[in-house]
């Protein structure tokens, strides 16, 4: 068990410092954890950089929330927990502040943005063709996480093939069976949300 916790905790470690890289993480933003048991999972401690993540900066919680160790956990703890309980596949769950998801989500005046035709589609989790409509909601931004939790499991148990969302002026939660595929949900989401931005740009 504990060098199983560790091999998870480098997991986030390690996806802390590439979304740092890219930009998607700055400062001490963004919020990452992964499932350690069917009742546990590992969360990044509240304040730190996420590029500069160490062991010590990860700590283990219930499904409930409720941290394990004498640390201080993420204040949108109860938006991880929400999706391990929601489907036991779930491996890996990663909230990223980046400018694109930032700026799309604050243009947008609806509640979801829709991505239509883009062949890169096809590496987000279920979608196997750019020809399908790809709904990713879009909530209001809220201090208020139980509330907004409320929200995102409405949408979620109409959308059961949701694989990411979007807080307005916030950033992205996105998620996977295993890190690998959370991150590679944000680096395909990322691409996404640039292509939508510069094509609005471009229109008279």
């Amino acid at each position: 068990m504990i060098q199983q916790r560790e091999q998870l905790a480098r997991e986030i470690i390690d996806a802390g410092r590439f979304l740092y890289g890219r930009g998607w993480s700055p400062a001490t933003s963004s919020n990452y954890s992964v499932r350690l048991s069917d009742s546990r999972l590992l969360l990044t401690v509240s304040g730190k950089h996420k590029g500069q993540l160490e062991l010590d900066d990860i700590l283990a919680t219930d499904l409930d929330g409720t941290p394990l160790e004498a640390k201080k956990p993420s204040a949108e703890t109860a938006l991880h927990t929400q999706l391990y309980r929601w489907q036991p596949e779930i491996g890996a769950v990663l909230h990223t502040h980046s400018v694109n998801s930032t700026v799309l989500s604050r243009q947008l005046e609806g509640d979801r943005l829709v991505l239509d035709g883009y062949e890169l589609q096809k590496a987000l989790h279920g979608v196997t063709t750019h020809d399908v409509r790809v709904e990713i909601p879009v909530f209001d931004n809220d201090q208020d996480i139980p509330r907004l939790a409320d929200k995102v499991q409405t949408w979620l148990n109409v959308h059961p093939d949701c694989v990411g969302y979007l807080i307005r002026g916030h950033g992205l939660y996105t998620w996977g069976p295993r890190m690998a595929d959370a991150l590679r949900h944000v680096e395909a989401f990322e691409f996404l949300f640039e292509c939508e931005l510069k094509t609005r740009s471009l229109r008279p």
